[in-house]
């Protein structure tokens, strides 16, 4: 670890108290001087109660500021390497002032029988400390990355092995600040040359094996000469971003994450797919039921279609509901128009010009209005209103393993294959794309795939 780390690491905690006691004080002035920072109102009365500013300081600042410092250690802000980007560090920020919010407000009304003096100090003092601790945070790294551009705490890396970086490694590596790479070298003879006259702080392998005795020998000479060793996982080189590291007792395992829709992010993502699939069946039940009672007219019973798909890890089938755009026994004549199938590249079975579809249907396709039921199968968990398309069992029998991925995540009613123009892609482009929702999914996404959604159903193109 370089010193310059551990000094900005600690160089934080002195930053953070200043910034805590700015904060505070700040808002004890404001409140003194009755500024509620919305302009040109004025809603506070004489501060009656605030006590005096040598009390203020010995029985709120420095307790605080104590509670604030712990608080932030504890939550890992004064990591001397932290690999979380700059809102993930304000995230923490924020979490830090709502938990002191939460403890100066348990502590005067259990433990003091009282209520804190002034809430607007409480909220000012909240939010300074927000942003002194994020603007303290921010001035720390611009000096950090400043000394780095002279080659100050920079971490200089050299790859060996048969096989050289790949262009994006080598791209991050050339990018980063922390990193100077000096280049490739193929053996430990060539890597004990380069140290003869440069000074090495990372040895990275491209090609580690634990029954190498080129790898196992690297490893020993790095240990012995004090130098880092890093090695490019041998697998699943091409999803750097699903493998976490996990511990087996004190043993570090590199685990792979199918999709990083997991955790909270399935729970938050399960319960938007309720409220939001319950709202659009209220707002949507006159069109509904107008629909229901168009398709009962023109073509009788039944109003649903029902298709057996596959769901989530294709481990079983879920109900998905259709309103009814085809003949009744539009099933029974699939097989003979096999050979009209434009889909041959894959698994897939579709028809520009379907004859079994009916007028109603083809108005209902025309703006996706046939799919609005599958609302009911996002409601009950059987899809989401993100995802790959649902799968026929007959076409996944017919699927590759790779082409299996796509079962990682629920299917949806809309996913970026659709958005994509599902129609005119063939089976490989739109796996191609299910594939990327899957193993790049976040939030943003969904709702981008979502907004995109409503245009490409206006528009007609491509669902």
């Amino acid at each position: 670890m370089k010193r310059s780390e551990t000094l900005f690491g600690l160089l934080r905690i002195p930053m953070d108290a200043l910034a805590a006691t700015a904060a505070l004080l700040l808002a004890h002035r404001l409140r003194l001087e009755r500024i509620d920072l919305i302009p040109n109102v004025q809603l506070l009365e004489p501060a009656t109660s605030l006590p005096p500013m040598d009390i203020y300081l010995q029985e709120f600042v420095w307790p605080s500021l104590g509670f604030i410092i712990f608080l932030s250690a504890i939550l890992g802000l004064y990591a001397i390497r932290s690999s979380r980007g700059a809102w993930q560090e304000v995230g923490r920020v924020v979490l830090v002032a709502v938990f002191w919010v939460i403890a100066v407000m348990a502590w005067y009304f259990l433990v003091r029988k009282e209520l804190f003096y002034s809430r607007i100090l409480l909220a000012h003092g909240a939010g300074f400390l927000v942003i002194f601790m994020s603007l303290g945070r921010a001035a720390v790294l611009l000096l950090e990355r400043a000394l780095m551009r002279h080659g100050v705490g920079v971490y200089r890396v050299v790859s060996i092995g048969a096989q050289s970086v790949t262009a994006e490694a080598g791209a991050a590596l050339n990018r980063d600040r922390r990193f100077h790479y000096v280049g490739h070298r193929l053996s430990l003879e060539e890597l004990q040359d380069l140290l003869v006259t440069k000074t090495i702080d990372i040895v990275l392998q491209t090609d580690p094996s634990p029954e190498s005795g080129q790898t196992i020998a690297l490893i020993d000479y790095c240990r012995a000469a004090h130098i880092g060793y890093a090695f490019f996982p041998p697998v699943l080189a091409d999803v750097p971003h699903l493998l976490q590291v996990d511990h087996l007792g004190l043993i570090p395992i590199i685990r792979l994450q199918p999709t990083p829709l997991d955790g909270w992010g399935r729970v938050v993502k399960r319960l938007l797919d309720i409220v939001l699939s319950a709202a659009l069946l209220i707002v949507l039940s006159p069109l509904l039921l107008i629909i229901a009672a168009v398709i009962l007219i023109t073509s009788g019973w039944p109003i649903l279609y029902v298709s057996r798909r596959m769901g989530e890890r294709a481990q079983s089938q879920i109900p998905v509901l259709k309103f009814r755009s085809m003949i009744r026994d539009a099933d029974a004549q699939k097989s003979h128009l096999q050979q009209q199938n434009e889909r041959n590249d894959g698994p897939l079975f579709k028809i520009t010009n379907d004859p079994r579809i009916t007028a109603v249907g083809q108005f209902l396709r025309r703006f996706d209005l046939d799919e609005l039921p599958q609302l009911i199968n996002v409601f009950l968990g059987h899809m989401s209103l993100v995802g790959p398309r649902p799968h026929l069992p007959e076409e996944v029998q017919k699927y590759k393993p790779y082409e299996r991925r796509v079962f990682a995540v629920k299917p949806g009613i809309t996913g970026l294959a659709q958005v994509s123009g599902r129609s005119t892609l063939n089976f490989s482009e739109e796996v191609r794309f299910d594939l990327h929702y899957v193993e790049d999914w976040s939030f943003w996404l969904d709702f981008w795939i979502m907004w995109r959604t409503l245009w490409v159903v206006l528009s007609g193109k491509g669902m």
